[in-house]
């Protein structure tokens, strides 16, 4: 067998390991969430075409939900768009952090843009929790398999579930859209072992509410810059200290 064939090989092994990603607990809070958001989609007034559209276009979940937001509260095209586009600034730096890991000096430019829009909550932490025992030249290849799957998955999710989950209970609709973000704040705090990550969390759960009561239009944005900030500059006074001794 030549090199080429055996590399081909190795590179379709791992993209249907990344396929496997979908029988994962993970993967299954994940759809939980959509099944959530296809109640909302569908309380909200959207047609089944417009909701699952969404879900392969938008894909990541709280992009979606402030867009059916601002749709329901009638803003203009472009307030949405900045909305939108404002709410899914987030994901550029798991952008930055995931693709040097799983770049190689061949990969090509439009691959990486390609693979750049199945970065979201679930795919980007349970990829950088497993990148390690990839082989670097199969790493885009299991990213592939593992953004594609889960999207196509859950965008069938809303095309078949719609209309079905009308019946859900409005509380039990939320609580399943909540799951994803208590896995990504639950699995960054257990696989990080950067005190500055734990410091900015720990603000920023406790900060939260106060922020909330006090700008509700903009507590996520202040939360993040003063949990973000402040843990940055708590973290280097104690490594100013561990380094001089006092």
């Amino acid at each position: 067998m030549a090199f080429g064939e055996g590399a081909q090989l190795s590179q379709r092994a791992w993209f249907f390991q990344g396929m496997r990603g979908l029988f994962s607990l993970p993967a299954f809070i994940l759809m939980m969430a959509f099944v959530g958001f296809t109640a909302l989609a569908h309380e909200s007034g959207l047609e089944r075409g417009e909701a699952v559209f969404m879900t392969a276009i938008v894909w990541a979940l709280p992009s979606q939900m402030v867009l059916v937001s601002a749709m329901q509260s009638s803003a203009g095209l472009l307030t949405t768009f900045i909305i939108v586009c404002l709410a899914s600034v987030r994901l550029a730096p798991m952008v930055a952090a995931l693709v040097p890991e799983i770049k190689t000096s061949r990969t090509r430019a439009v691959t990486l843009f390609f693979l750049s829009h199945f970065v979201a909550i679930t795919a980007w932490v349970f990829t950088l929790q497993r990148i390690k025992a990839i082989p670097r030249e199969c790493r885009t290849a299991y990213f592939a398999g593992l953004g594609l799957t889960l999207t196509s998955v859950n965008t069938l999710i809303v095309f078949f579930l719609y209309g079905i989950v009308s019946t859900l209970p409005p509380i039990l609709a939320g609580t399943l859209y909540f799951l994803t973000p208590i896995y990504f704040l639950t699995s960054l705090w257990g696989s990080s072992s950067s005190r500055v990550i734990h410091l900015a969390l720990g603000g920023g759960i406790l900060l939260t509410p106060v922020f909330h009561l006090m700008l509700p239009d903009f507590d996520i944005l202040a939360v993040g810059l003063v949990a973000g900030t402040g843990a940055y500059a708590i973290d280097l006074v104690l490594r100013r200290r561990e380094v001089t001794g006092e």
